[in-house]
């Protein structure tokens, strides 16, 4: 099964770290970044995991539930947290799903014949309390990902919902933003966007961030 950006993210049960865990019922009405790593300890996947709980005060300011996976099973995970809290210095607060029948990897196409056939490559979705499917990102195994660039994107997402604009390359929250093409009407773009705009090119609008 192959994932696009705006399908509804599937639903699964499934064992974790922290129990049975029905995905979409555990979701409730949060943003979720769902993200898989090859296995456990495993020394990229750690100093991840690690990242991820460091960032859970930034997380919560954005409604946003963490959830990792690998095939592994529950009682591995539960041994390989003791291990990332104690070389990262910091508390796991978030599940890490145990997909032994490799069935969430599969309908989410974790698994790339060409990097493994049997573990999951770094894949991460960042989805809507819609259950929507907002970003898609696929790392290699040996690179470890930008958990940066995530917070980046749920900004850029959470402002882009809520107020016709959009981000340009490398915006980050409180940056200028773009006054999309379709919105042409004069009146309307006063009525929009009242702190005005600077226009480079006719089809290049910069005006300042709406508040949120």
């Amino acid at each position: 099964m192959t994932l696009r950006l705006g399908d509804t993210a599937p639903d699964f049960e499934q064992d974790s770290s922290i129990g049975k865990i029905k995905f979409h019922d555990w979701a409730d009405d949060s943003w979720v970044v769902l993200f898989s790593h090859p296995a456990d300890f495993t020394p990229v996947c750690t100093t991840e995991l690690g990242l991820t709980a460091k960032l859970k005060p930034e997380f919560d300011k954005r409604n946003v539930k963490a959830i990792a996976l690998s095939v592994d099973p529950a009682d591995k995970h539960v041994e390989w947290i003791k291990d990332i809290e104690e070389t990262q210095t910091t508390v796991v607060g978030f599940p890490i799903v145990a997909d032994a029948d490799k069935k969430v990897a599969l309908q989410y196409d974790m698994i790339h014949p060409n990097q493994s056939e049997s573990a999951t490559v770094r894949s991460l979705f960042v989805i809507d309390p819609k259950r929507k499917v907002r970003l898609i990102i696929t790392y290699p195994m040996s690179t470890g990902r930008n958990f940066d660039e995530v917070l980046r994107v749920i900004d850029a997402l959470q402002l882009t919902d809520g107020y016709t604009v959009a981000t340009p390359g490398n915006w980050r929250d409180g940056d200028d933003v773009i006054i999309p093409l379709t919105v042409q009407d004069e009146a309307l773009i006063k009525q929009k966007y009242p702190k005005g705009y600077t226009a480079p090119k006719p089809y290049l609008r910069l005006t300042p961030q709406p508040n949120k």
